[in-house]
């Protein structure tokens, strides 16, 4: 059969008396110098097609190799007079599909739009501050509630690539922080500075310079407007703009003046007094409600990763600002959880997350439930200078509770003592929160309906929770309580 498939081969043809496989071979080398010089040309037609759909080359900022282009309108500078600003209203253009692509371009210096003002923004409703999240389910806990405030955009003139936030150019910010002096540092990071500023307003704000550090730089913003550039809510630290110019990424927030929780617990703020036991659970309630909107109401949910005192702000109302998003994950629909490098703060880090590097939302719940520990005792989750069955505060809760010494562990600071029954419901509310088995961690809206419920946050055998009973354990709600109920002033 192979000799005659070799005769057949070796016939000669009438073109040219070509021999079968040479004719055969010349066709398929014709064909593959087709292929190779026809297909550049189709792929340069379909890039010019796609081309001409976009801005010319001369208007397209530069954009990041990491970060995804989201498109924006162009509105132009001309619209701004020196003297005689029109600002007009225009609706959120962040829309869910926008939501999911990531952040970025580099601003295009344009000198004539930029001969009346270093920088231009998206305009925010003046007056006006809403906390989104109306999705249903435990509507309680993130219900978009509308809140009258003075913006601290108001009077800037306005202008975005993003759909959202103000663009700061960095002269802006460097007015502003009095070119970043070390006098306005008000925090300190492993990915960059947080400085106190001003804007040409008069609105005070924190801007978070992040350290440029191989590529890190890009990341960290990314991560922070991905996770809340554009959501709202009470008990998060708001967002407000951002400047992205050559390397430097800059973020700027809603400056909360008052501390956080771990200044509070600590010592840093005993000038000021010490928190008592209403204002510890207003905290750390409205922290809750933070989390349950990020895990609960939004989609793709929010995994925060670093939850502890230190993060969560807290403003002159003592309401809660949960901060810090640089280290935030996202989880979208049909995931149960990520794998990711182990980050945090020791202490906090939930067990399962540490051993494996598996992260869901139940590791937020863990984190939560250190602070929540914290705040009752006054205690740092580690302690290396107390006696080695106290160095871990959970595990020394853990024995505490179980030997019914449970009002032992209160915060000596907190001058008058919380009911026993409020006492055991924040208890065992935490103690749920840090249990060992993720799966048996509580959702943080029902995190939060147990700190504000009057009822236990355990269940009897029968499935029927325990309720407090008329008239039982009421002499310390009798008590004599501050007459500021938030904030106890430390004696001299």
């Amino acid at each position: 059969m192979a000799s005659g498939l070799n005769f057949e081969l070796s016939k000669r043809t009438h073109i040219f008396h070509l021999k079968v496989w040479v004719l055969i071979a010349m066709l398929v080398g014709l064909f593959l110098v087709f292929i190779v010089l026809v297909l550049p040309f189709c792929l340069s037609r379909k890039r010019s097609k796609r081309g001409s759909a976009t801005l010319p080359i001369s208007q397209i900022p530069k954009v990041s190799k990491e970060i995804k282009e989201i498109k924006v309108d162009q509105y132009s500078a001309k619209n701004y007079a020196a003297h005689d600003i029109d600002f007009l209203t225009l609706q959120d253009k962040f829309s869910d599909k926008d939501s999911d692509k990531l952040l970025s371009c580099e601003k295009a210096m344009n000198a004539d739009n930029s001969s009346q003002y270093d920088s231009f923004t998206n305009l925010e409703k003046e007056g006006v501050a809403c906390e989104s999240g109306e999705k249903g389910g435990a509507g309680a806990i993130y219900n978009s509630h509308p809140v009258a405030v003075s913006s601290p955009l108001s009077g800037l003139p306005e202008f975005s690539h993003l759909g959202w936030g103000h663009w700061f150019t960095l002269r802006d910010l460097e007015v502003a922080t009095n070119r970043f002096s070390k006098e306005n540092v008000i925090g300190e990071g492993g990915y960059g500075v947080v400085y106190r500023g001003r804007l040409i307003n008069g609105s005070p704000v924190a801007v978070k310079k992040i350290l440029n550090n191989i590529g890190q730089a890009e990341k960290e913003f990314r991560v922070e407007v991905e996770a809340i550039g554009h959501v709202r809510h009470k008990n998060l630290v708001r967002l407000l703009g951002y400047c992205i110019e050559g390397t430097h990424r800059l973020l700027v927030y809603e400056y909360v003046n008052n501390g956080n929780l771990e200044q509070w617990l600590h010592g840093a703020m005993s000038h000021r007094g010490y928190l008592t036991w209403e204002a510890r659970m207003k905290v750390l309630v409205g922290t809750a409600k933070a989390l349950a909107y990020l895990h609960e109401a939004i989609e793709p949910k929010v995994v925060h990763r670093d939850i502890k005192s230190s993060n969560i702000l807290i403003d002159d109302d003592f309401n809660a600002k949960l901060s810090d998003f640089g280290l935030a994950k996202l989880l979208g629909a049909g995931k149960s959880h990520i794998t990711t490098r182990v980050m945090g703060t020791f202490g906090y880090v939930a067990p399962e997350y540490a051993n494996s590097g598996l992260l869901n939302e139940k590791s937020d719940v863990y984190s939560f439930g250190v602070v929540l520990l914290e705040a009752i005792t006054g205690r740092d989750p580690v302690d290396y200078g107390r006696p080695a069955p106290e160095v871990n505060l959970v595990d020394w809760l853990k024995v505490m509770v179980g030997s019914r010494r449970f009002e032992e562990v209160v915060d000596p600071t907190i001058e008058t003592r919380p009911p026993t029954t409020a006492l055991k419901r924040a208890l065992l509310t935490a103690l749920r929160c840090v249990d060992p088995d993720a799966e048996k961690r509580p959702i943080m809206s029902q995190v939060a309906r147990m700190l504000e419920s009057e009822e236990y946050p355990v269940l009897r055998k029968g499935g029927r929770r325990r309720r407090n009973q008329p008239g039982s354990q009421r002499e310390n709600d009798e008590t004599d309580r501050s007459e500021n109920p938030i904030l106890r002033r430390s004696d001299g």
